[in-house]
């Protein structure tokens, strides 16, 4: 097998701290095969001193190698800093998609009966993020402006991932954007929702206003979701679907642009959350996310070793917390390391074994 490149995107504190933890994972002596890992300092010292050239040239090796995963960063919120790397990368790799899938984690009690995953696959680019926004007038009469847009390229490969995504993890397309007050705008992206379902007759649809799917969410108890969303929508929905299993430390975020066949081309992971200050050098946060980050990555790289592996690890993270070992966020005692060493003693037994029954 041709080694892989994984394009590795350093980052600040416990961000940081937590990327150490997946990359423990990613050793050839846990995975079973060889895996090339690009480092790029992403720090916000290094940013700064840079002047987010580091950014940049992260981004150029992620198109090469078609792989990343990326640490928490800090954003400093003063005006001509740095600013979001975030936002820089997503327009360099032509990111057009992010899934974020919120999963049951064994003893952590979810919001209104959550039990089957959800995945939000939400517009990267455009809509209210980056829109240009004025004032006119004074006083009471003072009236604010903001122009939006989206292009349908981005529609589509929302509504198209969406609906592969159903099919293979056997879910609903559910959701949708407020086409009925927004028929030119936000109709766009349900034009190319009903499109996809013309593609995919197998994969059950149920299109939802938005504000119909935020009750229908409290309701839904049984079925897998997969929501495709506009970028605004997929910001907020997202939060709160991971919120109703009772924390995000069990999904991963995933963006992700596609070549002229809406396959993916380049596949960034990190975790959901940020940089955790207060938990910084304490090891004690909880590596699952980073861990699942990783997983996911491992799921993408389209080899068989890859994919036993990426399963051996999503396997793993979720027993060992079943199991009892869990990081104070989740009621136990376990330090970040702990629980890392836990999950890297059952993906080599998983593997071990697996190998020995294919023999």
């Amino acid at each position: 097998m041709d080694k892989k490149t994984i394009v590795v995107l350093e980052g600040d504190q416990t961000g940081q701290e937590l990327l150490e933890e997946s990359l423990r994972i990613l050793d050839p002596e846990v995975i079973g095969f060889e895996i090339e890992l690009k480092k790029f300092d992403l720090s916000l010292e290094n940013r700064r001193n840079t002047k987010n050239e580091v950014v940049y040239e992260a981004a150029r090796a992620m198109k090469e190698a078609g792989y990343g995963i990326k640490a928490a960063t800090i954003t400093p919120e003063a005006k001509g800093d740095v600013g979001s790397p975030n936002a820089i990368l997503r327009k360099e790799i032509d990111g057009k998609v992010i899934i974020r899938t919120g999963r049951r984690i064994p003893g952590v009690r979810p919001v209104a009966g959550a039990f089957a995953p959800i995945s939000v696959i939400r517009m990267a680019v455009g809509d209210a993020y980056g829109a240009k926004e004025w004032r006119e007038g004074e006083g009471i009469d003072e009236i604010s402006w903001r122009t939006e847009s989206i292009d349908r390229k981005t529609c589509r490969a929302v509504a198209e991932y969406a609906f592969r995504h159903a099919k293979r993890t056997h879910a609903k397309v559910f959701g949708g954007p407020k086409y009925t007050v927004s028929p030119i705008y936000e109709g766009m992206l349900k034009e190319e929702m009903d499109a996809a379902s013309q593609r995919y007759p197998e994969v059950p649809y149920e299109p939802q206003l938005i504000d119909a799917t935020y009750a229908l969410l409290l309701n839904n108890t049984g079925d897998s979701l997969v929501i495709p969303a506009l970028n605004r929508d997929g910001d907020c929905l997202s939060d709160m679907v991971l919120q109703l299993f009772g924390s995000i430390a069990g999904s991963e975020s995933i963006l992700m642009s596609f070549d002229e066949d809406f396959n993916p081309k380049v596949v960034m992971a990190e975790a959901p959350h940020g940089t955790a200050p207060t938990l910084f050098g304490k090891n004690l946060a909880n590596p699952m996310a980073m861990i699942l980050a990783g997983a996911s990555l491992l799921s993408h790289l389209n080899t068989e070793e890859a994919s036993l592996a990426s399963r051996a690890v999503y396997e793993a993270t979720i027993e060992t917390v079943k199991e009892g070992h869990r990081t104070a966020d989740l009621g136990g005692s376990a330090t970040t390391t702990e629980f890392t060493s836990e999950v890297i003693q059952k993906v080599q037994t998983k593997l071990e074994v697996w190998k020995s029954m294919q023999m």
